[in-house]
């Protein structure tokens, strides 16, 4: 066997404080992830709760110093479980549609603890937002304001707090499809646009126009860009010293690689003190919290030798997992039980009707056999919240496991052809 081979299995036997080998078996806290794969089959999204909560609880700390507020991004999960879990520990959250303000309103959450960001909001969702009663919006377009000015006064409401985005034109080390700070991005309102707006806030008599938002994109590599970006708002703001409310976004990174350093989290707090010192600070971490958290889990349908290479086919896709096709991003695979075969470089593939269906490409694994389950690590953010039905294929079930970590439930079934067509005439 490679010493790669070794490297990676000594890493994979304590993933992280949840995921975890327990003699040949891989758990999920205090559950052998087989024993729900028997109930509910595969494909399965598994999320840990407690992770979660350690996750959450671990980025509330660092920036303690800054008594940030923390709004949990749904579109990195928006599981019912998780969103109620979180709520009961105190987090608000961050929402791009009115749809995801919909489920924050089922979990339980209070609607002041709820930010609408988004690029393209329609009148109807910034109705809704606003009937809702909502604590922020996240600005990006001027006739936006209007809408919401609007929306107000429609329905008699004072004061709806508003956070004008920036875009800062600073480029993230990240993916290209993740960068979302640069000048030529979609994304925010230019400098001058934001310092006309606050020339004339009595346009807009039913706003308080209280914060600035920065997002410069997500798995940030480090943390130069995100303190650039920073710095362009505090010169922003400078003239404006009656708005005391810093929307930093989100954007905290996490491992999907064995061996991928992180910035620390405390070096960048001790550079955020001196500049945020008099500010109120929001933070919208998303990954971060939920990523290492969840697994999907597949079964080994074929294993097929061709052109000199190995293909694991399993019945996970891209319609299930669409962050490799998309991003060519990297989940690590893990079998379900240990073996002491020797390892082949495989091609761990969908069944879906695209060459780009791949979800890890040469890998070193195990020698596995068709009906031998797989793990696909990493996978509680951006999974389930962009899966799809392409190639009428039903969404997957997700489970959670509880936050004692001794029992889990469905807490999403999977979906079966009957919902496919029920709302087709």
């Amino acid at each position: 066997m490679s010493p790669f081979y070794f490297g990676w299995l000594r890493w994979i036997m304590v993933y992280n404080s949840s995921i975890r080998y327990i003699d040949d078996s891989l758990f999920i806290d205090g559950i052998d992830l087989a024993s729900i794969v028997r109930q509910v089959s595969t494909p399965t999204y598994i999320y840990s709760l407690k992770r979660v909560g350690e996750n959450y609880r671990r980025i509330r700390e660092a920036f303690a110093p800054l008594a940030a507020q923390i709004h949990f991004s749904v579109k990195a999960n928006g599981n019912l479980a998780i969103l109620r879990s979180l709520s009961r520990a105190g987090a608000g959250f961050d929402c791009v549609s009115a749809g995801e303000i919909d489920r924050c309103l089922r979990a339980g959450a209070p609607a002041q603890d709820i930010v609408f960001a988004g690029v393209g909001k329609t009148r109807a969702e910034i109705a809704f937002a606003v009937s809702a009663g909502i604590g922020w919006f996240n600005v990006e377009n001027l006739a936006e304001l209007h809408y919401i000015n609007s929306s107000a006064d429609d329905l008699g409401v004072d004061a709806v707090k508003v956070a004008l985005r920036l875009n800062p034109q600073v480029t993230a080390n990240t993916h290209p499809y993740m960068a979302t700070g640069h000048g030529a991005a979609k994304f925010g309102l230019t400098a001058d646009v934001i310092r006309d707006i606050l020339t004339r806030q009595s346009d807009y008599p039913r706003l308080s126009i209280a914060g600035i938002h920065i997002h410069i994109g997500s798995q940030l590599g480090d943390t130069a860009a995100t303190l650039a970006a920073l710095d362009a708002a505090l010169d922003l703001l400078a003239a404006h010293p009656r708005i005391r409310t810093i929307n930093l976004g989100g954007g905290l990174p996490v491992a999907y690689r064995a061996h991928d350093a992180q910035p620390s989290l405390g070096d960048l707090v001790s550079e955020l003190i001196p500049r945020l010192a008099g500010y109120d600070v929001l933070l919208e971490p998303g990954r971060s919290i939920v990523a290492d958290a969840g697994l999907l889990v597949a079964e080994l349908l074929y294993v097929k030798r061709q052109a000199g290479q190995v293909f694991y086919i399993i019945d996970a896709s891209m319609a299930e997992l669409i962050r490799p096709a998309l991003y060519d991003a990297h989940h690590e695979v893990a079998p379900l039980r240990k073996t002491d075969r020797e390892p082949v470089v495989a091609q761990v593939v969908g069944p879906v009707c695209e060459s780009a269906d791949v979800l890890a490409r040469d890998r070193e694994l195990p020698a596995l056999q068709a009906g031998d389950h797989v793990a696909l690590m990493t996978a509680g953010a951006y999974g389930m919240s962009m899966a799809s039905n392409y190639n009428a294929r039903p969404r997957p079930a997700e489970v959670v496991v509880s936050e004692s970590g001794d029992n889990w439930r469905v807490s999403r079934r999977r979906e079966t052809f009957d919902d496919l067509a029920q709302s087709d005439k």
